[in-house]
């Protein structure tokens, strides 16, 4: 059912932009039939330029989620932790910290590894403010009842902390989703010449736009994959959240 509904909503989506590209009647807005007739000609240079954009978006997210949890559990278990921490925590989540690409750049080089690490930077903090909330908003008696059975350190974090955590880390990973694409298109129009963002804009100086448009939904399905990814997983880590609604 949830995979009709998803293919519902495409294919309206299809007929609202083919019937804005009749009314507008512009190079600038080709119809989706060019588009995938596009698409199909050119999968092979767009896969390669989808392969090079999953392989830096994947790597960064992995690394922001492999250190952000971690991060986030010891400053929400830890109180003394957390008032030495959560300064420097607030005083850099707020900042873009796309400003300092050109920084990165320079330190990292223009390979993947810069791209990586500030897909990665961005992500980190968004995963610890959401993780350390989670974990600082466990309900003590939980805590207290595990200890009552003889539980250690580890064991209260491998049965409860962790576990009961795990949902809003979900929730922060797809909102992660969608701020580590805009970031993977940024970083790809600079000193590049592989990736989807690349290919994007690429085409738009060329004015090649049904290419362009080629490009903007690959990229567009990269993050919903990315999206249903996390959706999967999170029915097989947490299976406990699907049996009361049902699904």
């Amino acid at each position: 059912m949830k995979l009709l509904r998803y293919l519902l909503v495409i294919v309206v989506l299809f007929i609202i932009w083919y019937m804005a590209s009749i009314l507008l009647n512009s190079p600038v807005l080709p119809s989706p039939f060019e588009v995938v007739s596009v698409l199909v000609k050119q999968r092979s240079i767009l896969l390669t330029h989808l392969g090079v954009s999953l392989y830096r978006v994947g790597y960064g997210l992995l690394f922001g989620l492999l250190t952000g949890v971690p991060v986030g559990l010891l400053l929400g278990r830890n109180k003394e932790l957390d008032k030495v921490l959560s300064p420097v925590i607030y005083l850099g989540y707020p900042v873009p910290k796309i400003a300092f690409l050109p920084l990165v750049l320079l330190f990292l080089g223009l390979g993947n590894m810069s791209k990586i690490f500030l897909i990665a930077f961005i992500v980190f903090f968004q995963i610890v403010v959401t993780t350390r909330d989670a974990a600082k908003n466990i309900d003590p008696e939980l805590i207290i009842s595990v200890k009552s059975l003889g539980a250690g350190s580890m064991q209260i974090y491998r049965e409860v902390i962790i576990p009961a955590t795990f949902p809003k880390i979900f929730t922060a990973t797809r909102i992660s989703i969608g701020t580590a694409i805009a970031v993977l298109f940024l970083t790809e129009t600079f000193a590049t010449f592989r990736g989807l963002g690349y290919f994007i804009m690429d085409c738009w100086t060329r004015v090649n736009y049904t290419e362009m448009y080629a490009g903007i939904l690959i990229l567009s399905l990269l993050g919903l994959s990315l999206f249903l990814l996390i959706d999967l997983l999170e029915r097989i880590i947490c299976p406990w959240l699907f049996i009361d609604r049902g699904i």
